[in-house]
């Protein structure tokens, strides 16, 4: 009998520990899969909307996740008429799907301060180009980029839930929701 490549799928409390330990890893290793999820959420015309976005930062004892982008980008202008996102997330060399789903505040100006003080210079660029993101241009590189920390907005994304599906030999999925302390729960795959 072959030994399960993946043992922390065994239990909710294991599987629980990995999600987050992804999380953490998806900050720190440029080439952890979980660097790059896609953030979903929904536009002012009520059609969906996902992009794949970097994880900057997670906090596990607050369940916050934050997410760097330009204040003029359409998702903040989505997410200040709803709040609300999803995260989606692929671990290939774990087998495990992740949603999240999240509030979402919109941090700028004196609030992101501190965090635009640790951007490293050469990514500060990608706040601030002229015309805005998602403005029509004339060519594919007409636009400029400049460093205005006034651009800068941080997503802060408070986990609420967190679906958990493993597709190992056996698949295993299961549900945590902040509301009852995370305390997980068993769901057919």
């Amino acid at each position: 009998m072959t030994r399960d490549p993946h043992p922390w799928a065994a239990s909710l409390a294991s599987i629980h520990a990995q999600v987050w330990n992804c999380l953490v890893r998806g900050v720190h290793d440029r080439r952890a899969p979980v660097r790059h999820p896609a953030l979903g959420t929904v536009t002012c015309d009520g059609m969906p909307s996902v992009r794949t976005v970097v994880l900057r930062s997670v906090d596990r004892p607050t369940a916050c996740l934050d997410i760097h982008t330009d204040v003029h980008s359409a998702k903040v202008a989505e997410l200040r008429a709803r709040p609300h996102a999803a995260l989606h997330v692929w671990d290939q060399s774990g087998h495990l799907q992740v949603r999240l789903d999240a509030d979402v505040a919109i941090l700028s100006g004196a609030e992101a301060a501190g965090t635009w003080a640790r951007v490293p210079e050469a990514s500060r660029t990608s706040y601030g180009s002229i015309p805005e993101p998602g403005q029509p241009i004339e060519s594919a590189l007409a636009y400029t980029k400049n460093s205005d920390p006034d651009a800068f907005a941080v997503l802060r994304l408070q986990v609420l839930t967190i679906d958990a599906l493993h597709l190992g030999r056996e698949h295993r999925r299961a549900r945590f929701d902040r509301s009852n302390g995370w305390q997980g729960q068993w769901l057919a795959p």
